[in-house]
């Protein structure tokens, strides 16, 4: 297979049925999700869409995230971007400022959720806050701006992950009850 430019990339993500991620000029179709990720990816949105001060907004796992220092085109299982909303200039249907990503790990995306993917989304000026959400356990993960680092904390049962750069809570509990997964 060969590497394909942003705009041959757009021009299949466009016509295709699946969506693909742009990775440093290779496309790579993402795996479909079980029902409890997509619950998990929509209570993690009704979470965040309840608190959410008038100059944020919450989107789905529709809105394409562009990463230029990664030349990274992805999205994620849900975002907050900040108004004004920010977009590719060569592309505008890719958003380059979100303040929040969250992504639902899955046996297959885990470990590139955790590492790769996290670093390239840590390079974005505007990211506050990358919240991973296990399926497999009520666990809600939180790495936050301090500064210029990047702190995490791990967020169990009975724990409510603070976003303090957006003020939110985030209940690990009424997340998963909300799915309606144990």
């Amino acid at each position: 297979m060969g590497r394909y430019s942003l705009a041959e990339y757009l021009r299949i993500e466009d016509e295709s049925p699946t969506k693909h991620e742009y990775v440093d000029g290779e496309i790579i179709a993402m795996a479909g999700g079980t029902p409890e990720h997509a619950a998990l990816s929509a209570a993690i949105g009704w979470a965040l869409n309840a608190q959410l001060h008038d100059e944020y907004r919450a989107y789905s796992s529709d809105l394409r995230i562009w990463i230029e220092a990664a030349n990274l085109g992805t999205y994620a299982d849900a975002a907050v971007v900040c108004d004004p909303v920010e977009h590719l200039p060569s592309s505008p249907t890719f958003v380059t400022n979100p303040v929040l990503v969250v992504e639902v790990l899955s046996a297959s995306t885990e470990d590139y959720d955790r590492e790769d993917k996290r670093v390239a989304y840590q390079q974005l000026s505007s990211l506050q806050a990358y919240v991973l959400v296990a399926q497999d356990r009520r666990r809600v993960e939180l790495w936050s701006r301090a500064g210029g680092d990047w702190q995490h904390t791990a967020y169990e049962a009975g724990e409510v992950a603070r976003v303090p750069a957006l003020d939110l809570a985030l209940d690990v509990d009424a997340i998963y009850a909300r799915a309606g997964v144990a």
